[in-house]
């Protein structure tokens, strides 16, 4: 696999996993250029190529973040068009994290890993237990931009943990997230956002 393909085996992999289950939501971040008027907006389309498509043709995740993009789109009044007034665009990386925390020991005899010790020795006065927690970071990005000006006027950042899942759960992966990081984003002709689930 080379560097390319590996980092958008990756990308799709951040997506992929973003979201699971029962476990902590992702954090979502929004950003808005304050002299943009998104209320000016009615169409929309996509940056070719976009940043989570391989090399020279769109990707499987590619495919299924448009698909709920345009159909959260549609909802707010925008409609696709070959003449837009604004381009989105996807990003997504995945980052190895290190996290390390310090506990001074009190009290009863160690437990968990360092319970070898219990019964022969204790450690001294002031010594510290510490947990290394390492894990994977993945974010996506949705980029919103301005198609005349060629600038960033919107965007919507998603970071969790990774945690790897089938496959086949993509599309359902990317219809729970991409909804969420869009709530914010304002409806055609600058009405409020939709209700969630609202037609």
């Amino acid at each position: 696999m080379n560097r390319v393909s590996a980092c958008h085996w990756f990308a799709l992999v951040a997506v992929f996993a973003l979201v699971s289950g029962c476990a902590s939501q992702p954090d979502i971040r929004v950003t808005a250029d304050p002299a943009a008027n998104l209320a000016t907006y009615r169409t929309f389309n996509y940056v070719q190529p976009l940043g989570t498509d391989r090399e020279g043709y769109e990707s499987i995740v590619s495919g299924a973040l448009k698909d709920v993009t345009t159909a959260e789109l549609t909802r707010r009044g925008y409609r696709l068009s070959d003449t837009p007034d604004f381009l989105v665009n996807f990003g997504a990386r995945l980052d190895d994290k290190l996290r390390v925390t310090s506990t001074p020991v009190v009290g009863p005899p160690p437990i968990g890993y360092y319970r070898y010790r219990r019964g022969f020795y204790d450690p001294w006065f002031g010594y510290n237990d510490v947990n290394v927690d390492q894990y994977t970071e993945g974010t996506l990005n949705i980029d919103i931009v301005d198609a005349a000006a060629k600038r960033l006027v919107w965007e919507a950042i998603a970071v969790g943990r990774v945690n790897r899942r089938d496959r086949e759960k993509l599309p359902a992966v990317v219809r729970e997230v991409v909804p969420q990081m869009l709530a914010k984003f304002p409806s055609a002709g600058g009405g409020p956002p939709p209700a969630p689930g609202a037609q």
